[in-house]
This record gives C-alpha cells, sequence and structure tokens, in this order.
C-alpha cells in the first residue's frame, strides 16, 4: 500500500524534466525562428515607450540631470549635432574631474602608506633602541659595580704607584786603602772582596772603562792586541751600562789582553811579568785593593800552545801577579788560582764585533749527521807531571835526610809513591782512553766515528784510508812526546778544517787536559766554541772537573754532556741512546747559548756585564720603547664625527664599558731574576733588558683571589661562577682585569681605515686605537674621524715598511696587542672572545685566520698554503693578539736578515712573527672560531690575491728556516670555541656567546 501511495509523486517529479526535454528536442526550427523575431521587435518598442514616458513628465530645470541619469539608454541619433558636442563636452570634463580626483585620492593613499611604512619603521627602530638602550644600560650598571670594586681597591690599597726607580748613584770615586796581605786574594769571594755601597739596587749598574790607550797594565815588550782593544772600547760604549764618570761607576773594567809580545821587544820570555803590578797599582780609582775592578784578558788568536809565550790569550796572565780583590775574567784558570762566583770564565772572541751571525751556522737537520763522533787533536806531553816527579824525589830526598826515625822516613817514602802513582795515573788513563777510541773506530758497529791523533795528517777524501792512517791507537813514544806544562790535545789544521768535519759530526768529543790542576784552558774553550758554531753537541770528557764560561748563569748539561774519563767505555753505548728529539734540544739550545753569549765581542763584553749585575741582583736597564709621532702637528686638530657602523652589531652584553685603563708595568724589577732567573737566561735568551711585562708572568693560585691578593682580579658572578649573564660581566680568568690595543697598519685607504674605526664604536675592553699610517702622504685635512670612545693615535712612520707593525711603540700600554689589517671585519663578539682567549694563553699568537706550512713533494722543502686544513702552524697578524713582548724581540733580537728579508719583498712580517713565537715558546699558536678568511665589502682587491704573494711567501718560509737553523713552527689541530658552544643549558641561563 505505501509504495502504490508513493509511486505517482515520485513518477511527476521525474517526468516534468524529461517531457521539457523531449519536446525542445521535437520543436521545429520554423516555430524558433518566429518566436526569437517576436521578441526583438516587442522589447525595443516597450523600452522606447517608457522612456519616452519618463522624458515628458520631467521639468525643464531638470533636464541636464536627468541627462547625465540616462545619458547610457538615450538615442543621440535624435539630438542635434550642437547639443550633442555640448554632451561631449560636459562628459569629457566630467571625466577629467573624476581623473584629478582619483588621481589626489592615489598620491593621499601612497602618502599615507609611506606614513604607514615610516610609522612601522620607527616602531622597529624604537624596538631596537630599546633592546640596545637596556644593553647599554646593563652595561652601564656592569660598569659602575666596577668601578665601586676599582675604588674600594684604590682605598684598600697599601702598595706604592708602580713607576722605574730613581738612580741612587755614588757621588766620589772609590777611598784608599790599605792594600791586603799577599795570598788574602786567593780567599776573595763577593761578601769579603766587593764594595756593595757603590751599587745600590736602583742605580742602573754603572760601568766604567780605563781606555787602554791612557792607562795602560802591560809590561814593556806587550801590548794589547789592536782588534781586541778597538772592539771592547766600541762595543762597551754601545752597552747601556757605560758610564764615563768614574765617580759614580760601580765596577771598572780594566784590558789586560789579549796581549801579544813585540817582537824585538823585552820580556817576551818571562810570561809572569806579562801585567805590570806597579802599573795596576797605580791605576787612579784602584783605590789600595783593587775592590770592583774586573780585569779583562780575552783569548783571540792563541789557538795553539806555541804560541803561548807570544799571547796572553791562552794563559792564565795572573799567575804570580797580586791583582788585589779584582775580579778576573779569562779563559784559562788554575784550579788554585779560580775562586768559583768571584772569577769569570770566559770564551774566546772568535767571532766578529757584532751583527748576525746566523750565517756561520749549518742546518740543525738532520738530527744524525755523517759520523757519530769526531775528535781532531795532538797529545802534547805535559812536563808538568816530570817536573812534578822531580821536585818531589829533591824533596823527599832532602827530608829524609833531615829525619832520625825510620819509622817517619817509611811514611815519607809511602807519601812520594803516592804523588808519583799519581802522575803515572793520568798518563796512563789517556793511553787507555786512545785505545779504546781507536777500538771504536774499528769496532763491528755500523756508526761512523773520525779520529785524528796527529796534526801532521789532513783529512783525506778517504775517509777509511785515513782513519787507519790516524787510530793507531799507540801512544807516543816518549821521543815523539812534545813538550807541554799542561798536558792538552792541541788543536790540528786551521778553523776552517775543522769546521767542515765538525759540520758533519753529531757529537764533538772535547778531552780534559791530563793536568788536572787546571778548571779550564783556552783551547777547551775553543773547542766548545767550534762544536756548538757547527752544530755539533759537545761531548766533554773529564768534563766533571771543568769549569764552563758563565757557569753560574747559562745550564751548560742542556746544550754539552759531560762524562768523567771513567765512562770512556761507556760512551758510545750512551751516545747511541739519545733519541733524535733530545739530539735537536741539544742542538737547538748549544746554538741559542753560542748566540747570545759567544758569537760576538759584542755579546761576550755585554754577558761578561750582565752576569755581574745579576751577581748583585741588580735589575737591568728598562727597554727603550719607539716613539710614537702623530701624523699631525701640534697646530693642527683633526675633524670629528659620530661613528657611523653599517651593519649593527649584535645586541649582545659582552662586558663593561670602562675608560682606558693601562696595564701596570714594571711590577717585578727586582724578582724576576730571582724566581725566573733561569729561564732568562737559557729559555728566552734575553738577560740583557727589564722589559715591562712578560708573558711568563707567574701566576697566582686560585684562592689567592679571595685570600689577600684579589686586587684587580674579577672573577665570574665574585667566585661563584656562572653562565653568560655572569659571564658577561666580568673578565675571570686567572689574571686581573686589563685591556687591549689594536694596531691597524694602514697606506693611502682612508675610506677603508674610516669604516674600519667605526666598527670598533662600542667595543668592551678596548684601550685605544694605534693606526700606523705608512704613507708618506699626510691624511686629508677634510678626513673626519669617528669618535669611537677610545683615544685614536694616528702614528707618523718613517718609512713605508711592514715591519712598522710589529715596532713597540710607548703608544701601547697595554700587554695584549690586536693586530689587524685596516680592511679586517671582525665583529665584536669575536675580537672579545679572542682576548679571553689569550688572556689565557698569554706567550702564544691568538688569531682568527689560519695558515699552515706543507712540505713540497716534488722538491723537497716548505711551501706555504691557505687551503682549507685540519692541521695549521701559523695565525695570520691580519687578526691576531700577540703579547707586547714578542714586538721587543721582533725589533730587537731577531736577526736583521729576517727584517730586510720582510722589506725586500713588502711581504712576510706575519710569517715572520709566527717563527720567532714558535721559536721561544716551542708551542704553535691558537686559532678561535671557525672563521678562515676575511672579506671586507667594498675593499680594494689586496695584494694577497696575486699569485706572486704566494711565491714569495715560499721563499720567506724557506729563507727564515735557513736564518733560524730550523723550522720552528708546530702544528696544531684545534681551535678554540666557547665552553657553552653547542651544549644545551636550561631556558632560564645564557651561553656565553650567543654567536661563538
Amino acid at each position: 500500500m505505501a509504495l502504490e501511495l508513493g509511486g505517482p509523486p515520485s513518477y511527476h517529479a521525474l517526468g516534468s524534466r524529461e517531457v521539457v526535454c523531449h519536446w525542445l528536442s521535437h520543436v521545429k526550427l520554423s516555430r524558433i525562428i518566429v518566436l526569437v523575431s517576436i521578441v526583438l521587435i516587442i522589447v525595443p518598442l516597450i523600452t522606447h515607450y517608457y522612456l519616452s514616458k519618463v522624458e515628458s513628465n520631467v521639468p525643464n530645470g531638470d533636464v541636464h540631470r536627468t541627462r547625465s541619469k540616462l545619458e547610457a539608454f538615450e538615442d543621440f541619433s535624435t539630438l542635434k549635432a550642437s547639443d550633442l558636442k555640448l554632451r561631449i563636452e560636459e562628459m569629457m570634463r566630467i571625466k577629467g574631474s573624476v581623473s584629478t580626483e582619483l588621481r589626489d585620492l592615489e598620491a593621499k593613499r601612497q602618502r599615507l602608506q609611506l606614513e604607514v611604512v615610516g610609522f612601522t619603521q620607527r616602531i622597529d627602530e624604537l624596538k631596537l633602541e630599546l633592546i640596545h638602550q637596556q644593553t647599554e644600560l646593563e652595561r652601564l650598571k656592569i660598569s659602575v659595580e666596577q668601578a665601586q670594586v676599582a675604588q674600594r681597591e684604590a682605598l684598600q690599597r697599601n702598595t706604592p704607584d708602580l713607576a722605574l726607580p730613581q738612580r741612587l748613584l755614588p757621588s766620589s770615586a772609590p777611598e784608599q786603602l790599605t792594600p791586603p796581605p799577599p795570598g788574602e786574594g786567593l780567599h776573595c769571594r763577593m761578601y769579603n772582596c766587593f764594595d756593595y755601597s757603590r751599587c745600590s739596587l736602583t742605580s742602573g749598574f754603572p760601568v766604567f772603562l780605563y781606555d787602554p790607550d791612557h792607562y795602560p797594565v802591560i809590561a814593556r815588550g806587550w801590548e794589547v792586541e789592536g782588534f781586541v782593544k778597538t772592539t771592547l772600547k766600541q762595543t762597551l760604549g754601545y752597552n747601556p751600562h757605560f758610564t764615563s764618570d768614574a765617580k759614580v761607576a760601580c765596577i771598572y773594567v780594566v784590558l789586560v789582553g789579549e796581549a801579544l809580545a813585540v817582537p824585538g821587544g823585552q820580556n817576551t820570555q818571562n810570561s809572569a811579568k806579562t801585567l805590570q803590578e806597579s802599573l795596576l797599582h797605580n791605576l787612579p780609582h784602584w783605590g789600595g785593593d783593587g775592590r770592583n775592578h774586573v780585569l779583562l784578558n780575552f783569548a783571540r788568536s792563541s789557538s795553539v800552545h806555541d804560541s803561548r809565550d807570544l799571547s796572553t790569550g791562552g794563559r792564565d796572565v795572573f799567575a804570580g801577579v797580586d791583582t788585589g780583590r779584582a775580579i778576573l775574567v779569562q779563559s784559562t784558570f788554575a784550579r788554585s788560582s779560580f775562586r768559583p762566583d768571584f772569577d769569570i770564565v770566559a770564551p774566546p772572541i772568535l767571532g766578529p764585533p757584532g751583527g748576525d751571525v746566523w750565517q756561520d751556522c749549518p742546518s740543525m737537520l738532520p738530527a744524525r749527521r755523517r759520523y757519530l763522533l769526531s775528535f781532531q787533536g795532538e797529545f802534547r806531553y805535559s812536563t808538568d807531571l816530570v817536573t812534578t816527579k822531580e821536585a818531589t824525589v829533591k824533596s823527599l830526598a832532602e827530608t829524609v835526610d833531615n829525619i832520625d826515625d825510620e819509622e817517619n822516613k817509611e811514611d815519607y817514602k809511602s807519601d812520594f809513591r803516592r804523588k808519583s802513582s799519581d802522575s803515572d795515573n793520568q798518563e796512563d788513563v789517556d793511553r787507555f782512553i786512545m785505545e779504546h777510541l781507536h777500538g771504536m773506530a774499528y769496532g763491528s758497529t755500523s756508526d761512523r766515528f773520525l779520529f785524528h791523533f796527529e796534526c801532521s795528517l789532513s783529512v783525506a777524501p778517504n775517509i777509511e784510508g785515513t782513519v787507519r792512517k790516524l787510530n793507531t791507537g799507540r801512544w807516543p813514544s816518549d821521543s815523539g812526546k812534545v813538550s807541554d806544562s799542561w798536558g792538552e790535545w792541541a788543536l790540528c789544521g786551521t778553523e776552517s778544517s775543522r769546521t767542515n768535519v765538525l759540520r758533519d759530526s753529531t757529537f764533538a768529543l772535547i778531552m780534559a787536559p791530563t793536568n788536572t790542576s787546571l778548571v779550564s784552558t783556552t783551547v777547551v774553550q775553543i773547542r766548545v766554541y767550534e762544536a756548538l758554531r757547527a752544530g755539533a753537541i759537545p761531548v766533554l770528557l773529564g768534563g766533571d772537573r771543568l769549569e764552563m764560561a758563565y757557569g753560574e748563569v747559562v745550564d751548560w748539561r742542556r746544550a754539552a754532556l759531560f762524562l768523567p774519563k771513567a765512562r770512556i767505555t761507556e760512551m758510545h753505548f750512551f751516545l747511541r741512546s739519545i733519541p733524535d728529539s733530545d739530539l735537536l734540544s741539544l742542538r737547538r739550545q748549544g746554538r741559542l747559548v753560542w748566540e747570545r753569549y759567544c758569537s760576538s765581542v759584542q755579546s761576550v763584553v755585554d754577558t761578561v756585564v750582565a752576569v755581574l749585575r745579576d751577581r748583585l741582583a741588580i735589575p737591568p736597564l728598562p727597554v727603550q720603547d719607539e716613539p710614537s709621532p702623530s701624523v699631525f702637528n701640534s697646530t693642527f686638530t683633526p675633524l670629528k664625527t659620530e661613528a657611523v657602523v653599517s651593519e649593527a652589531e649584535p645586541e649582545e652584553s659582552l662586558g663593561p664599558i670602562e675608560p682606558p685603563y693601562p696595564s701596570p708595568r714594571f711590577k717585578r724589577n727586582y724578582t724576576v731574576f730571582l724566581t725566573q732567573g733561569h729561564e732568562m737566561w737559557n729559555d728566552w735568551g734575553d738577560p740583557f733588558r727589564l722589559y715591562p711585562q712578560l708573558p711568563f708572568d707567574i701566576l697566582l693560585p686560585s684562592d689567592a683571589k679571595f685570600i689577600g691578593s684579589g686586587v684587580g682580579f674579577r672573577p665570574i658572578g665574585r667566585g661563584s661562577g656562572g653562565a653568560g649573564k655572569e659571564f658577561s660581566e666580568s673578565l675571570g680568568g686567572n689574571n686581573p682585569r686589563e685591556q687591549f690595543t689594536i694596531v691597524m697598519l694602514t697606506y693611502e685607504r682612508e675610506q677603508v681605515l674610516i669604516n674600519s674605526l667605526s666598527r670598533l664604536y662600542g667595543l668592551p675592553y678596548l684601550n685605544k686605537v694605534v693606526v700606523v699610517w705608512n704613507s708618506p702622504k699626510p691624511p686629508l685635512e677634510d678626513l673626519r674621524w669617528p669618535d669611537i670612545g677610545v683615544p685614536v693615535h694616528v702614528i707618523k712612520a718613517t718609512r713605508n715598511s711592514l715591519n712598522n707593525r710589529f715596532l713597540p711603540y710607548d703608544a701601547i700600554e697595554t700587554e695584549a696587542v690586536l693586530s689587524v689589517d685596516d680592511d679586517t671585519h671582525l665583529r665584536h663578539h669575536e675580537i672579545v672572545f679572542g682576548f679571553r682567549v689569550w688572556r689565557e694563553q698569554r706567550d702564544r699568537i691568538v688569531g682568527f685566520p689560519g695558515r699552515f706550512h706543507a712540505w713540497d713533494l716534488n722538491y723537497g722543502g716548505w711551501l706555504y698554503n691557505s687551503n682549507y686544513s685540519c692541521e695549521l702552524s701559523m695565525v695570520l697578524t691580519g687578526a691576531a693578539f700577540f703579547h707586547k713582548y714578542y714586538t721587543y724581540l721582533y725589533s730587537y733580537w731577531l736577526p736583521q736578515a729576517v727584517r730586510d728579508k720582510v722589506d725586500e719583498y713588502m711581504n712576510c712580517e706575519d710569517i715572520a712573527m709566527n717563527f720567532l713565537v714558535s721559536h721561544v715558546t716551542r708551542k704553535p699558536p691558537v686559532k678561535v672560531t671557525s672563521r678562515w678568511t676575511f672579506r671586507c665589502p667594498g675593499c680594494p682587491v689586496s695584494l694577497s690575491e696575486d699569485d706572486t704573494h704566494f711565491q714569495e711567501r715560499h721563499k720567506c718560509i724557506k729563507f727564515f728556516t735557513q736564518v733560524f737553523g730550523y723550522t720552528p713552527l708546530l702544528n696544531t689541530q684545534f681551535r678554540a670555541d666557547s665552553i657553552l658552544f653547542k651544549t644545551r643549558i636550561p631556558h632560564d641561563k645564557q651561553k656565553c656567546f650567543k654567536f661563538i
């Protein structure tokens, strides 16, 4: 039922649409055409009728308004030409008015849009300014806190201001005293034979030289060698301690020798009277006892024993002479006359007056040379042994005749046998040594030796045949012995021939004289000198009883090997057990000792003076800073402008804003040589000057900052530590607060320089900027210098040299120096991070662009390489921190040839500084951050883009290696990043640096 009732409605609903479609599909085309024609005729008629009716009902005054309303529907064909023209003109006016109004509206819209954009930008700027002001406020708060701490420290400080002390000098010459009894001088030491009252700690250690032409002390028939006399006067005159005022002098220097016998003169055969006592005691400031006098007897031409009677350099010229309380300086000393810590053993002065001496030294590599051990010499029989025997026999005979007691006679006979046995033992030991050396040369070892035992033979090209001749293993017969009073091995050949052998030798054997009464001889000192110069490590057989040159300050055990003669049988085993690293360390140390203290007359004279000064605990004179003349004259004031930073620095609190604070200077004037004197003499190599600060200064323990020694320290969180916020408020670390100086080298790139200076505005811990103006042209008068909040000192360089980058200018008042090029673009957080890292690595170069030296696989030697690498050995000083101490070493200590090469190529000064620091510290540089290169947007193309630049740097590395004797650069495989870098930390904590 339901289905039937519901069926018909559904059928009609669906069927109506189908019926219409069915009808349309069957209608005829003629009917459709008729229908469309009727519609086209009726619709226009109805429209025309409607419009005519509406227009007839409208008043005449509203015709124009009606037209404006109905013009779209009007039939223009019925209008007159004049009316049509008027209506067109009206419509054109309306169009123009509408267009003008639309343009005004569009302009207004654009102005509103610009105002909206401007207000939006202003809002963003105000937001940034708010953040900036908040950051500045935080910095100011930190600065106020730091200033308050500094004020409290200043109020609590009970130490005087640090400054160089005033000199305290004597006012009169030494007073005349009673001469000491004969023989008392043999017991002289500093405490009983030296007048300390003339040498106060603040005196500066003035040294007076008796002019040898006006005050000769040599007997007739002798004269001081011309070279020694001239160079001594010259070199001592260059010494900063020299004074021409005898009244204020601390010590008085008397030149005794080397003196040579005048041909045909008197007293040439009586060497004991070479030094004339009467002339010595009559010196105007001798004072009766010769206190504070230093007698110099240098050795130069007496390289063989035969010349001892003709010169004073090879013997003890003071033997048998009353020298009172004077200090003796020479190369030859007897054990009975040498007074330890009073007299000084000096090396021979065989080198030039001064200057570079690196050309005389071969390369330190390879570690093991052609010969393991070499020796050239001829034994001179000791007549002292025979003389001693004869004297003993004669004394024994006279004594025995006067003794009645038979028991006492036997005692004296036993004493005679003991003394005779001692003399024979010395000869037997040397005979055994020679035989053992012969056995070493012919042993089964693969090591090669060169032993030359006779001066009549020369080293032939056929080494094996020569060795068979020389290593006879036979002790010279009595008939063949050459008489000598000391019994030592004489030098053979020329200096050149000996040097050639030593350059091929890993070790150089040096044997002590047979006569044990000698503690030093000129021949031994000459052998040591030649071995060190040639890079052969000295092996002193019998060295346990010898005194070395400057032994009280120079650690000779780091440069030479000392073996008692009883160790001759173990010597080969001992030498073979030394690894290459120790060989090169000994060789390097030996060269340092030779270059600094023995190589020239200047070095020997300066070292003798420095040893005496060091003995009195008087600090050296302060090193001189380079003057910093301004590029502007005194009447010109450069124009200033506000710093405009093109790229805003990321908003990050990096540290407080502080006024310039110079680093304390000369804090350790009287203690550095007490606590670090060994390092000063044997590691750093410059004990001749007093530096204002050192990168090696001793650090305090951590708890000292909180218990009594906290002045100047700014621990993180006052000692409790902390993350980014606390970290940015204090420097922390192991050193007191300090700042750094930026040194920027520039040459005729004013706008690049100004842009670089502008970027330094607001940089924390910046003390000042020193601009080295290398151009001969002064800056433009209308050049506007940015005001960056710290002084900008523009130094006028005397000449265009890249070495000017490393001059120790007196304008640099901080220990830390940041050297940058004028086109280097470093962000503030990078600079501050580099400064913090340097504070913990003060003795190293800390910087950004890393480079390395690579081995040339095709031709050998080193090449400069700037490619990306996982290992580096240099940090370019175009963006690097280093200690000001190294600017002194670079300018005053580095061989002049290195600086000349930099001027020649106008390149490589950064490589030279890396060589220097690695040579002194034996450490590689430290690279910080991931930056490898620095591109300055808009800067001119630099010289480093040229291929010639790299070719010159290849040559520089090779040349510097020749000067140093080896390549001191060391490789490193890590860089320094912030501690919390890439560390997940809580949301309420900040990282040390947001972007590092």
